[in-house]
């Protein structure tokens, strides 16, 4: 009985360690888009001011419904809402051909890392659902 109590409080531990990491990524990409806007304010146009500053609140935003569990479709959400995030910045930076800066890489192994730890809260969730659903 106390291993089955172990493995529980291993699976709490992880499934929290998991959020906070996916939320602490989102977080982190969403401080940072925002601090793109004061680093670099006269060279940007009034629509990239705004594009930063919605996506880096979108960012900050979605640490709540990551920390919270929201239904799925929220994960759903947050990880296509990123991926354009990243698609938008391969087409506006490198393709371009502008330097990467540490910023710029920092933002995006950010928002890689929400986009994997959140399928693994997909995943995890999933199963987890499925077993209950055979137990019962």
């Amino acid at each position: 009985m106390c291993g089955n109590n172990n493995i529980l409080t291993d699976n709490i531990l992880t499934d929290k360690l998991l959020l906070y990491a996916a939320a602490a990524s989102t977080f982190i990409a969403g401080v940072l888009h925002l601090a793109l806007v004061p680093m670099f304010f006269k060279q940007m146009s009034p629509n990239v001011m705004i594009f930063f500053i919605v996506s880096g609140l979108a960012q900050l935003f979605w640490v709540v419904p990551t920390i919270k569990k929201w239904i799925l479709p929220w994960y759903y959400i947050g990880i296509g809402g990123t991926i354009v995030l990243i698609i938008l910045w391969i087409i506006a930076i490198p393709r371009s051909g502008y330097p990467i800066r540490e910023t710029d890489v920092a933002i995006e192994v950010s928002q890689i890392a929400f986009i994997i730890l959140s399928i693994i809260i997909i995943k995890k969730n999933t199963a987890e659902i499925k077993s209950s659903n055979v137990e019962m």
